[in-house]
This record gives C-alpha cells, sequence and structure tokens, in this order.
C-alpha cells in the first residue's frame, strides 16, 4: 500500500498526511481499510473521535484565509484584464492618431506641391506670352470655358445614365411586383373556389 491508499485512523495522521501532500484535511478524501469496511455503521460512530472545536476552527480559518486568497486573486486578474484593454485602447488610438497625422501631413505635401507646380507653370506661361497677353488670356480663357463644359457635358452624361438605370430598375421593379400579385390573386382566387 502507498501514502495515498493508506486510510488515517485518526484526525491527527489524516492532518499530517494531508501537510504531507499539500492539501487541507477536508479536501483530502481517505479510504478505509478493508478490515473496517465491514464495521457496522454504530460501531464506525463509537470508533470515532468527535473533532475538537479549536481544530474545527482552525479548518475554518484556513478555508477562509483559502477563500480571500481566491477572491484577490480574482480581483487582481480583473484588474490586470482592465489594464490590458485600456493599454489595447490606448495602442489602437495612438495607431489611428499616428495614421491620421501621416495622412493629413501626405496631402499638405501633395497640396503644397501641386499649388507650387502650378504657380510655377502660371509664371512660365506669362513669361512666354507677353508679347501675345491678350491672345493667351482669350486662348486661356476658351481652353476654361472648354474643360468646364466637357466636364459639365460629362457629368450630365453621367446623370442621365444614372436616371434612366434608376428608372429601369424602378420599371423592372414595377413590373415584378404587379406580377407576383397577379400571381398571388391567380392563387387566391383558385384557392377560394
Amino acid at each position: 500500500m502507498n501514502q495515498r491508499e493508506q486510510a488515517p485512523k485518526t484526525r491527527e495522521e489524516a492532518e499530517k498526511q494531508a501537510e504531507k501532500a499539500g492539501k487541507p484535511p477536508e479536501l483530502q478524501v481517505a479510504k478505509p481499510p478493508k478490515e473496517e469496511q465491514t464495521l457496522k455503521p454504530s460501531e464506525e460512530v463509537q470508533g470515532q473521535a468527535a473533532p475538537s472545536l479549536s481544530d474545527i476552527l482552525v479548518r475554518a480559518e484556513r478555508a477562509y484565509a483559502v477563500y480571500m486568497e481566491a477572491q484577490k486573486e480574482v480581483a487582481k486578474a480583473y484588474r490586470d484584464s482592465e489594464l490590458e484593454a485600456e493599454r489595447v485602447y490606448k495602442d489602437s488610438e495612438q495607431r489611428a492618431k499616428n495614421t491620421r497625422d501621416g495622412s493629413m501631413r501626405q496631402a499638405l505635401k501633395v497640396r503644397d506641391e501641386t499649388m507650387g507646380n502650378a504657380l510655377k507653370a502660371r509664371e512660365e506661361a506669362t513669361t512666354q506670352a507677353e508679347q501675345a497677353y491678350r491672345k493667351a488670356i482669350e486662348q486661356s480663357e476658351k481652353a476654361c470655358n472648354d474643360s468646364e463644359l466637357r466636364a459639365k457635358n460629362s457629368s450630365d452624361e453621367k446623370i442621365r445614365q444614372a436616371l434612366k438605370t434608376y428608372g429601369d430598375a424602378v420599371t423592372q421593379a414595377l413590373k415584378k411586383r404587379e406580377e407576383t400579385i397577379e400571381q398571388a390573386w391567380k392563387i387566391y382566387t383558385k384557392e377560394t373556389e
């Protein structure tokens, strides 16, 4: 028989075995030896010593200490979880800010380059067109008007296409609705006959 299979004869032996195993005696499960298994209940009660009040108090204090330690561990785990969630949130927020700031810097850089290029092109055109200033202005206005007209025509065409697509979709939906209603009435009239 090994130590775990041996049943303690007294409560003191049970506590000693529990200390050796690292578990409190109330958590130890002792198996009675084979010769004791045949005892009658009245003989078992007479053979057992009642635990003293101080032993019960000691076990209760141990159990309470274990409970309090577990409660502290649960509270610490919750706090650690909250701290981790807060850290993840802060990290995500910082990454979002960094991304936003980078995008804004890039947009401002592109804007500045575009404006610089536009100003440079305007100065070069003005220098080259000094002799034909009026003609260049007219050509520039004409090109602008043409560009606006092309943009307007393109926009108008896209709007027309969108309206046509919308109209076609509504027409198809109405047609499908009418077919569905007609089928439903056919079914309904057949069932009511």
